[in-house]
């Protein structure tokens, strides 16, 4: 491997702070994730947690998390200042999780200032919750969190100048980038706010919005709060239906996506493919393999949470984690995230979000084939999504996936590269994904 490609869409890798232990341990991993071609580095909540313990109940958004300052004898800023000189010295920008939809109930802000917080009809701070949208009955309710009442009010605007305070505070030390936990549940004009605070000091600072699992009016209602970054759902695509082409491109007019293979919220995809019954460590890593290839060419961002370059099997928990469940690595595909992560910094297609379609081929082989919104550029991503079955899609124009294919060149990383397709058509083997990028028509 060598040294981290240049710029363009993010490249995002998860460092999970409990997993990576104390700040001064971050350090170690940050030239491994250089050398896979990475160039933010996304860290979940860092500071001081609540009586729950978990990072996303945040007591105090200006003191470290005691378990991530270990040993240090730094004060808590240099700690972080250090982290974010040491990355951009590696071309890595540090992005950060910046929850302010809600805080534990024991915070410091809950204590200071009490008028920003929603209230239950006997006055108790009231906890945020979540419906089933499957099951109306199913109702999840966070009771270590205070929820912030978000009504048009004076006191709102001490909260908004609060937070404006926070991200200019961490922007000093290095900060690049914001997570934006659970965006929707923020008016926009209150992210705006806040996104303005920073830019005041820096311009290139980006703000990416989490918005998964929320209704599309939802994600709508943000278009002016002007976020860089959506995160978008293509790790649950089965590659059939219409679904998440019709969200991408409905959502790329609010801003571009990131996607990603797993997450903090999800199941470890060692787990899931076992309990499919896929056992063998070759099959797990080519289900890696071929997962990382898919999400890095979905959209203009991708990011991978920490361990999934070694196969880990145990989910990334936001309280119970810590660095001894590091565990024994399954496989090691690093060298060959670098190639895909190389890849995508080379195409451009890639790197911007254009319009996306779902093209089918008779054999049941898809393809999703996107173009430049304002040149002839076009990549395509075909998948042969059955996990057993090749197939040869016909080179003599009848077949659209391999016509297309066919006008331009391979790209698929550490796999089959060169001019075109060949007379005989495309072939595609169970499970497998190939890319292609050319310039010019494609009909």
């Amino acid at each position: 491997m060598t040294s981290a490609v240049g710029p363009r869409g993010p490249r995002i890798y998860n460092l999970f702070p409990l997993l990576a232990g104390p700040v001064h341990d971050w350090q170690r991993h940050l030239p491994r994730i250089a050398q896979m071609g990475f160039n933010w580095i996304y860290v979940n909540p860092f500071h001081f947690p609540g009586f729950s313990g978990s990072l996303y109940a945040v007591k105090d958004y200006y003191r470290l998390n005691p378990m991530l300052r270990g040993n240090a004898y730094e004060a808590d800023d240099a700690l972080l200042r250090s982290f974010c000189d040491s990355a951009a010295k590696l071309g890595l920008k540090v992005m950060m999780d910046l929850v302010i939809n809600h805080t534990s109930k024991d915070s410091e802000l809950a204590a200071q200032h009490p008028e920003f917080f929603a209230r239950e009809d006997d006055g108790s701070l009231k906890s945020p919750s979540a419906i089933d949208p499957a099951n109306a009955e199913n109702v999840t309710v966070w009771g270590d969190l205070a929820e912030i009442d978000f009504t048009p009010r004076d006191e709102l605007d001490g909260f908004i100048r609060y937070f404006q305070d926070v991200v200019r505070h961490y922007v000093k030390l290095g900060v690049r980038g914001f997570r934006c936990d659970a965006a929707y549940k923020v008016p926009a004009d209150v992210w705006l706010a806040v996104n303005h605070a920073a830019h005041g000091l820096n311009p290139d600072v980006l703000f990416f919005a989490e918005t998964l699992g929320c209704r599309i009016d939802e994600v709508e209602a943000l278009r002016p709060a002007r976020f860089d970054y959506l995160f978008n759902s293509a790790k649950w695509w089965d590659f059939k239906g219409p679904w998440l082409l019709e969200q991408y491109n409905r959502f790329r007019g609010i801003a571009p996506s990131v996607s990603f293979p797993e997450s903090h919220d999800t199941p470890r995809l060692r787990q899931d493919l076992e309990d499919r019954g896929i056992t063998s460590p070759k099959q797990i890593e080519q289900h890696y393999k071929s997962l990382y290839l898919f999400t890095a060419t979905f959209a203009t961002g991708v990011m991978m949470p920490m361990g999934f370059e070694y196969g880990f099997k145990s989910p990334l928990h936001v309280v119970e984690t810590r660095p001894e469940h590091w565990e024994q690595p399954l496989f090691d595909i690093s060298d060959y995230v670098w190639r895909v992560n190389q890849m995508r910094a080379l195409v451009p297609t890639l790197n911007r979000e254009g319009p996306q379609y779902q093209v089918w081929s008779p054999t049941g082989v898809t393809g999703l084939l996107r173009k430049d919104a304002e040149g002839q550029d076009w990549s395509l991503v075909v998948v042969n999504p059955e996990p057993r079955g090749s197939w040869s899609l016909a080179g003599d124009g009848s077949d659209p996936i391999a016509r297309i294919a066919m006008r331009g060149h391979e790209v698929t990383p550490a796999g089959r590269c060169g001019a075109g397709t060949g007379e005989d058509g495309l072939t595609s083997k169970a499970g497998e994904i190939r890319v292609f990028t050319g310039d010019g028509p494609t009909d």
